[in-house]
């Protein structure tokens, strides 16, 4: 059940096959109290008819700049909206929108907005892949566009990948939830917001670290790292999704889950991070750790600020808990336990020694070198390496998709009936 907080939404749509699916969605803003103004490019009239979306919005549907009734101000729009959501985007359009090319009422009213920008892509599977549309993609994901993982399946081609628009109910959650961390306006849609969820991983628990671990020199200073959580905050969100009951440890980061079910306990040092999984680990039957854990630490704790003085300040470190490696040593047979690799060099033989030395039943791989890789990104590029010495390279994703080819490797060591 909604609160009545509404929002304002512009929903554009481009020529694809998918478009049908925009009329499901603007039923679905409509339904939740929202306002829907929708653009239409010109192809895209070929796919649904305007008087369908309108009918639905019950507003008039903008599909040029200027039309025979005036001037549709795309100013005016950009201020207008709380968000704007472009579904379906094809390849087109997002070359456009990522190289700014203003030709139609969609690009025009995208480079005014001041809103959040959220774009479903939808494409055949080798326009998906295609280097120029992933190098497209990046650049808005730098410009702060939020994309909306694409499904895998049947493609209007006959072909069988990912190129997917999202469902329209895949789509409006993204949306909400995304909000939800940016805007208190939505905040409470968003908690009572029903996610969709599959029974891949039903009836489970699950634990996951994320974030980094801040190792305290003196009541303002501390030694830590670059890690924002956002792998494992995906990782919790996915896992969920699939059923799973999930705690998240996680270290000091602004960033929260979504999903109102995820357990979070929230620490700061390596050493609060290990006391949490182990008053855990037990009951569990899937640990990922997804967290950069600080390898040192201070010996010292100052419980004053330490002072500048003349010269070199030198610091004694000494090593912190290996986490994993303790938690491995008490793994049992019926858990799967899996842990991450962030590597600048001999990435593969040093992934497998980890792999080794912390008794994971597979670990996930990624290198610094690695355009869009490592903190900080919202993209991830990663490779699943196993103990039985199988091997599987993924192309550079969303962190939101790394998270579901992860969770698929997890489905089928959990439940046998996915395999």
């Amino acid at each position: 059940m909604y609160f009545e907080i509404f929002m304002k939404i512009i929903l554009g749509i481009s020529g694809s096959i998918a478009a049908y699916k925009a009329a499901f969605l603007t039923r679905l803003f409509v339904k939740q109290g929202d306002e829907v103004q929708v653009l239409m490019t010109e192809s895209a009239k070929a796919f649904v008819a305007p008087l369908t979306l309108s009918t639905l919005s019950k507003r008039p549907v903008l599909t040029e700049v200027v039309s025979e009734s005036g001037w549709n101000n795309h100013v005016e729009l950009g201020l207008w909206a709380d968000a704007l959501l472009i579904a379906p985007a094809t390849a087109n359009t997002l070359a456009k929108l990522a190289n700014g090319l203003c030709d139609n009422i969609l690009s025009a009213v995208y480079l005014s907005a001041r809103c959040p920008v959220f774009v479903a892509p939808a494409m055949d599977l080798d326009m998906w892949h295609h280097p120029a549309t992933q190098a497209n993609i990046q650049r808005l994901q730098e410009h702060g566009v939020q994309i909306i993982p694409v499904g895998h399946g049947e493609l209007a081609s006959g072909l069988v990948g990912d190129g997917r628009m999202a469902e329209p109910e895949e789509i409006l959650a993204f949306v909400m939830a995304r909000l939800s961390q940016t805007s208190a306006k939505t905040k409470v849609v968003a908690e009572n917001l029903t996610i969709p969820k599959t029974s891949g991983l039903s009836n489970l628990r699950a634990l996951v670290t994320a974030g980094p671990t801040f190792e305290p020199l003196d009541p303002v200073r501390f030694l830590g790292n670059h890690s924002t959580g956002k792998m494992g905050i995906a990782l919790a969100e996915a896992m969920a999704r699939e059923g799973a009951e999930v705690s998240l440890v996680l270290g000091p980061t602004d960033l929260r889950p979504v999903n109102p079910a995820i357990k979070v306990i929230s620490v700061m040092s390596a050493k609060e991070m290990h006391e949490a999984c182990e008053a855990v680990f037990s009951g569990m039957d899937i640990i990922i750790l997804a967290a950069a854990v600080a390898d040192y630490r201070p010996k010292e704790f100052s419980e004053t600020k330490i002072k500048k003085k003349e010269g070199d300040l030198s610091l004694e470190l000494v090593k912190t808990v290996d986490i994993a490696a303790t938690l491995g040593k008490v793994k049992k047979n019926h858990q799967v336990f899996a842990g991450f690799a962030l590597e600048t060099n001999d990435e593969t033989s040093n992934a497998l020694q980890k792999l080794e030395k912390k008794n994971f039943d597979f670990i996930v791989l990624n290198s610094m070198r690695d355009a869009g890789a490592g903190f900080g990104h919202d993209t991830n590029q990663i490779s699943i390496l196993r103990r039985d010495g199988s091997r599987t390279d993924f192309p550079l994703k969303s962190k939101l998709e790394v998270a579901d080819d992860i969770v698929a490797e997890i489905c089928k060591r959990a439940n046998p009936r996915q395999s």
